[in-house]
């Protein structure tokens, strides 16, 4: 589930990109050191320029740092919007119902397929 994000991790489930920052300085061939806020404290301010995507002022790439809640593990909330399709997946031996989510700041184009068990479970208020 995408219920809680972290910044350490890669692949699917990694945040958006969250800024634009200012580049400090050059730290050697390829790291650069940005000024984050202050409610970013805890968060490491060297990074790799393979973690860094130059700033293209597309703004609905970017989550606003206002609306992100950081807590002090570094970690943050997503929550489910609206369940946009549902599908039944057959293995051999059991029929395992998917539903398409829509998560709060992602568009309807990233949508993640999802248990519908584990959603009932933990989301029962998309289901009413």
């Amino acid at each position: 589930m995408r219920s809680v994000k972290r910044f350490n991790m890669k692949g699917k489930l990694a945040p958006r990109y969250i800024g634009p920052f200012k580049v400090l300085q050059r730290c050697g061939e390829v790291a650069y050191q940005l000024e984050l806020p202050e409610n970013l404290s805890g968060v490491h301010d060297v990074f790799h320029m393979s973690q860094l995507k130059k700033c293209l002022r597309v703004p609905e790439e970017q989550i606003p740092l206002e609306e992100l809640a950081i807590k002090d593990d570094l970690t943050y909330e997503e929550f489910p919007i609206k369940i946009m399709d549902i599908a039944e997946k057959v293995t051999r031996s059991r029929t395992i119902r998917m539903c398409k989510v829509q998560w709060n700041r992602y568009s309807e184009a990233e949508a993640t397929w999802e248990r519908d068990d584990e959603l009932r479970k933990t989301y029962p208020q998309l289901f009413e």
